[in-house]
């Protein structure tokens, strides 16, 4: 029995250190505009993104988006990162925060990791394949500012 409470206590101290700081959101009018795409789930392993007008109409153009660098790589330096409206160290899939709005991001020239927030500016491509196997959407040839 006391194995069984150590563990729930151990699991709840983590649980309340990996809640949500609302502060922490980043929220812009571009971030909602990522935010509005909408998925079709075809099977488990299938997940199709549906553009609307208001992104579309961004596509293959200039894009800026402040936010978080989240890693995919082991390293200091990155160049091909994910960018999140959530710092790396909140918890993304615990409690009713859910996956945070994400973008790949795809740099000329490296950055150093950072946990405070960047600007990237880039060109917006949108994919139509299976979001289960890519990002849909990337800001390739980028730069951070």
């Amino acid at each position: 029995m006391k194995p069984l409470i150590f563990i729930f206590l151990l699991f709840s101290g983590f649980a309340v250190k990996a809640q949500h700081n609302p502060n922490d959101q980043i929220t812009s009018s571009n971030w909602d505009v990522i935010g509005s795409v909408d998925f079709k789930i075809v099977k488990d392993t299938q997940m199709y993104p549906i553009y609307n007008a208001d992104i579309k109409k961004y596509a293959n153009k200039p894009f800026e988006l402040e936010g978080y660098l989240v890693p995919i790589k082991d390293g200091m330096k990155q160049t091909k990162f994910m960018l999140s409206t959530l710092p790396i160290n909140q918890c993304y899939f615990c409690g009713k925060n859910g996956v945070p709005i994400m973008v790949m991001v795809e740099l000329a020239e490296p950055i150093k990791f950072t946990y405070q927030t960047i600007t990237i500016k880039g060109m917006l491509k949108l994919s139509t394949g299976n979001a289960m196997d890519n990002p849909p959407i990337a800001l390739v040839n980028a730069k951070s500012i």
